[in-house]
């Protein structure tokens, strides 16, 4: 991405004849399209949608040299919806990331703030939807969170220098509440790279995620609300030439459910008169890109989620289905024009709830029926 770079002048500081660097980077990204889905609440749907491939964005980074290989660093990222101008992750005004730190070429970097978690970093990479494809390619409800439907709040992480292709990290989110765990998070990964092989791998939980608004994981920025959430998995992808294959797995357990952020009302998840102990996911994605040409790519995928709901009337088991392709076009170096389609069918066990239902995230909503499709083609810019 081309970014226009502001250098600031270099200061001497009061109490040191030694100058310092410092660079200042401006960038965002303005993604709008239109979406047609055939199935959201029984009828067929138009509409103008932004920040789907990547999330629109506009941002801020910077680093002063500190000598010695060291340096200070700082970003803060703000999400917004081109079609109508919100703000997104939940109104905040910072919601992406907002983050500042510390970091060395020998020991590696430590950021504070608000910050991706250890699957994301790690794992996502390796799917379509956390590399090129985005939102409407993720796994059902985003439930592994490898298309970064959250962020961490409160958290200090650690990412470690690179070791001839293999790094790794971790991340901690406070409570911050007088109740040590209520709402805390933490997570580990790390990743190796080797000419056309990458390779990934990252566990996370949060400790009532979504259950209040202060803490890790905020009612409004929760994909599940839970008791508790864990997450792990792991991830490869092969290059060779023009075309990259891979396969990705996580598994997702969340204990106590009480609803879900994307279908709104808490307890929509839950069948009228039951009981749900817990919903569990295993996701299977096995995925491809063919690089035509240096301007034109296509791909796809395909994801088999299985579903497990533990509630007090049924055990059921679900089998859900996915579908991904996307073709994208540069036009330069800044501006492209892409095309993607998704299908979704969900068959098995019934839960009596809308989890029954198909569910494409970045919808309207849920479909009537066990099956839904949505097509985007949308106009996307980089600064």
């Amino acid at each position: 991405m081309k970014k226009h770079l502001i250098t600031l002048a270099a200061s001497a500081c009061c109490a040191s004849p030694v100058f310092a660097q410092s660079s200042v980077t401006l960038y965002g990204i303005l993604d709008e399209g239109i979406n047609y889905t055939n199935n959201t609440g029984g009828n067929h749907l138009f509409e103008l949608a932004s920040g789907y491939a990547y999330g629109s964005r506009w941002g801020i980074k910077g680093s002063e040299d500190l000598g010695g290989g060291n340096k200070a660093i700082f970003q803060l990222e703000n999400g917004f919806n081109i079609s109508n101008g919100a703000a997104a992750q939940g109104g905040r005004m910072f919601g992406r990331q907002a983050y500042v730190g510390v970091s060395g070429n020998e020991w590696g970097t430590v950021t504070l703030g608000r910050q991706y978690d250890s699957v994301v970093n790690y794992v996502a990479p390796l799917t379509t939807n956390g590399n090129w494809s985005g939102w409407l390619l993720a796994h059902p409800y985003d439930n592994d969170n490898t298309d970064n439907s959250f962020r961490l709040s409160q958290s200090i992480k650690y990412a470690s220098p690179d070791f001839n292709g293999f790094q790794f990290g971790g991340a901690y989110a406070f409570s911050n509440s007088t109740n040590f765990v209520a709402n805390r998070a933490y997570s580990v990964g790390a990743k190796y790279n080797n000419g056309g092989l990458a390779l990934g791998a990252a566990y996370m939980q949060v400790d009532q995620p979504g259950m209040t608004d202060v803490g890790a994981l905020a009612t409004n920025d929760a994909s599940f609300m839970a008791q508790r959430m864990r997450v792990f998995g792991a991830g490869v992808n092969y290059t060779l030439g023009p075309t990259t294959v891979g396969f990705v797995y996580t598994n997702s357990n969340y204990q106590n459910p009480t609803g879900n952020g994307y279908l709104g009302t808490p307890g929509d998840i839950i069948a009228p008169g039951a009981t749900l102990g817990a919903i569990k996911y295993q996701n299977f994605e096995v995925n491809a890109k063919y690089q035509f040409t240096p301007a034109f790519f296509v791909g796809g995928q395909y994801v088999l989620t299985l579903g497990k709901y533990d509630a007090s009337t049924a055990s059921p088991q679900q089998k859900i289905h996915s579908v991904g392709l996307m073709a994208d076009y540069n036009f330069s170096k800044r501006t492209d024009i892409y095309l993607q389609t998704v299908y979704q069918h969900v068959a098995g066990g019934k839960t009596g709830s809308v989890l029954d239902q198909a569910y494409i995230v970045g919808t309207a909503g849920p479909s009537s029926t066990t099956s839904q499709t949505v097509v985007r083609v949308a106009l996307r810019h980089l600064f």
